[in-house]
């Protein structure tokens, strides 16, 4: 479209001209007329095409210097004819002057034609009025920015296919990393727990087979759990609750032989920050029991001015999702401290992962509360409770 818009321009234009001087002119007349054209057009053509295709101009405008000279010069030649020659070159010269000089030296230039133009077609004979004047002013400023126009179209319109398309990348890459992320945060503590069940079935079933059979009937619970999740996981919608998830990680390390101490503010928060505060949960008990030989953990919220904070502590030290444990939440650790702590940085808040003495192990989540004076205040829509009694397990 645009070259179609530039071509009818340049075509259109130059039928008058080519037929005056062909009509009135002399032999060497059309020569020039040839050679002038050649001149103009061949670097109207390399400026057209270099900016359809993006290209940034650098170095002097030698091009452009060329066609303003083939603008110019000939008229000096064609004598009375003068004006068939300037009133339809100077106009496609500005289209030339937009794309290829910066704005701020291009308009100054545009406006000087449109100025020249103006007098000259007002008071230069033959045929000079105002309203000749006023029109040819006006045809250098419309002609010349809508060869700007028409081709930065073309060019705006290639950078916003790239960006849609970064963008639907961008997208795929980010649910993928999503389902990667809370399968291994979800399923993770499932799989765990599901282990640890079966394994304290197997070895009471001879001994207890009552016992066993309440393990085992828990076991299937937490698959069908395990299956509610993978399900929530594909539609992307996952509601997590904070003192559920104390109470499954109170039963996981009890079944783990691991003694839990718990201590929860009785604050309240948005919904988002208990949910944020809740995955903490559930990946600081995996870790206790997938990666640790703990006999005690302890999960304690406060308020920190602005801010909840969730501590996990134990007193086994954790070997990090298959490495050393980090020292510090910036750097280092497996793949679901880093799961945690994107989902922490996503409302502004932090997680650090460090030792505690020779042997314990810490987890650390803070998380700003936009209004800090909604907290204490009775739960509504889209508020997270917190509050629940110390419990010793």
């Amino acid at each position: 479209m645009a070259i179609a818009v530039v071509g009818t321009i340049s075509v259109g234009f130059t039928i008058n001209l080519i037929a005056s001087v062909l009509m009135f002119g002399s032999l060497p007349h059309d020569g020039i007329m040839v050679v002038a054209m050649v001149a103009f057009f061949v670097p109207h053509y390399l400026h057209i095409r270099a900016a359809l295709r993006g290209q940034a101009f650098r170095g002097f405008p030698v091009a452009l210097l060329v066609q303003a000279v083939a603008t110019y010069a000939p008229s000096l030649a064609f004598g009375g004819m003068w004006y068939f020659w300037i009133a339809p070159m100077v106009p496609i010269l500005m289209g030339s002057v937009l794309l290829r000089l910066r704005f701020a030296v291009a308009l100054p230039i545009v406006a000087c034609a449109m100025a020249v133009h103006a007098w000259v077609f007002t008071t230069v004979p033959p045929g000079g009025s105002l309203s000749s004047g006023f029109y040819f002013a006006i045809t250098v400023f419309v002609t010349g920015f809508v060869i700007y126009a028409v081709t930065r179209l073309v060019v705006v319109t290639r950078e916003l296919e790239r960006a849609r398309a970064d963008l639907a990348e961008a997208a795929v890459l980010k649910e993928r990393l999503r389902i990667s992320r809370d399968l291994h945060d979800g399923l993770g503590h499932s799989l765990s727990a599901i282990a640890l069940k079966g394994d304290l079935a197997r070895r009471l079933v001879e001994r207890d087979p009552a016992v066993a059979a309440g393990e085992l009937e828990e076991l299937v619970r937490v698959a069908r759990d395990a299956a509610q999740d993978v399900r929530q996981v594909a539609r992307g919608f996952r509601e997590m609750s904070l003192s559920q998830e104390v109470d499954r990680g109170v039963a996981l390390l009890a079944a783990s032989g691991v003694r839990c101490h718990v201590n929860l503010a009785d604050v309240e928060v948005p919904k988002v920050v208990g949910e944020t505060l809740a995955w903490g949960v559930r990946e600081g008990i995996t870790n206790v029991v997938r990666h640790s030989r703990a006999t005690t953990c302890s999960i304690t919220t406060s308020l920190r001015g602005r801010a909840v904070r969730l501590e996990v502590v134990n007193d086994g030290r954790i070997e990090g999702d298959g490495g050393p444990a980090p020292v510090s939440g910036r750097s280092g650790g497996g793949g679901g401290l880093a799961g945690l702590r994107e989902r922490a940085e996503q409302v502004g808040g932090s997680v650090v992962a460090e030792r505690v003495g020779d042997s314990g192990f810490r987890l650390v989540m803070e998380i700003p509360v936009p209004d800090a004076s909604s907290l204490g205040t009775a739960a509504g829509p889209g508020t997270s409770e917190l509050s629940q009694p110390e419990v010793t397990g």
